[in-house]
């Protein structure tokens, strides 16, 4: 079983291996599991989380592209008979069928290549998720938690902070992992919000012009808007067509959304 042990990092899933047990030790503090949760692990690598995240709570379900690590990690907690492996790519895991009628609880050292997109496809479960703690790149947890006219702002920062309550927790500096990668990580909590502060009346339209605004950031909504409202009037906007959508609020931006929508009625 010692060649179980011997697995390198590929490159092609972003692999970087967490080594450093007090951030390991810390990430499970802040994630606090209990008996009766229902874990998921995104990408567990070599187990480093998954050991302490099971002594806590028995019941986890890793979820790992790497086919190489699998009998590694099933042989490493054999012991544990609620340890479930499903081996597929969370972008297209289905969390929402395997949740059925419980809240899940997840957790992962997500490879930087796909943190976005990723972190776009778990929102649409959001309902069935209570928390989520992630292991990102520092740069990538900085544009969840930025404030309207930073440079961090943008996209990611507005639909996440739509739909859950952003809180950046500590770094992690490369020294911490194997093989070191070039820039800091972070760990982030995101919690999906139970109510939504803002409700915005079409989210698919939302996120469209959210999505279009933040293309071409230092356009104004003036001009920003035009692709998708041609016919838009600007002086009947809720808001300062002038402004540049870098400077507006989550809810600033829903309420444009909600002005859009009625124009489409």
């Amino acid at each position: 079983m010692d060649n179980f042990f011997q697995h390198k990092a590929r490159k092609r899933f972003g692999q970087n291996f967490l080594v450093d047990e007090n951030i390991i030790e810390r990430i499970v503090r802040a994630v606090g599991p209990k008996e009766s949760d229902t874990l998921v692990e995104i990408g567990p690598g070599q187990g480093a989380i998954t050991e302490l995240l099971l002594k806590r709570c028995p019941s986890l379900t890793a979820v790992e592209l790497d086919r190489d690590l699998i009998p590694m990690l099933q042989f490493k907690f054999r012991e544990y008979a609620k340890f479930n492996i499903i081996e597929t790519d969370a972008l297209k895991f289905d969390f929402g069928t395997f949740a059925g009628d419980k809240q899940l609880r997840i957790v992962g050292n997500l490879p930087y290549n796909i943190s976005t997109p990723l972190l776009f496809h778990l929102l649409g479960f959001r309902g069935q998720v209570k928390d989520m703690h992630f292991m990102l790149q520092k740069e990538v947890v900085d544009r969840l938690s930025a404030s309207p006219s930073t440079k961090s702002y943008g996209r990611l920062s507005v639909m996440v902070q739509y739909y859950c309550r952003v809180q950046g927790l500590f770094l992690v500096p490369p020294q911490s992992f194997r093989p070191a990668p070039k820039v800091d990580s972070a760990i982030v909590r995101l919690v999906p919000h139970s109510t939504l502060p803002f409700i915005a009346k079409d989210e698919n339209l939302l996120e469209r012009i959210v999505n279009v605004a933040f293309q071409q950031r230092r356009k104004t909504l003036r001009n920003a808007l035009k692709p998708l409202f041609p016919e838009l009037k600007p002086e009947l906007l809720p808001l300062d067509a002038g402004r540049r959508p870098e400077t507006l609020s989550v809810e600033d931006f829903v309420m444009l959304a909600d002005y859009c929508t009625d124009l489409n009625q």
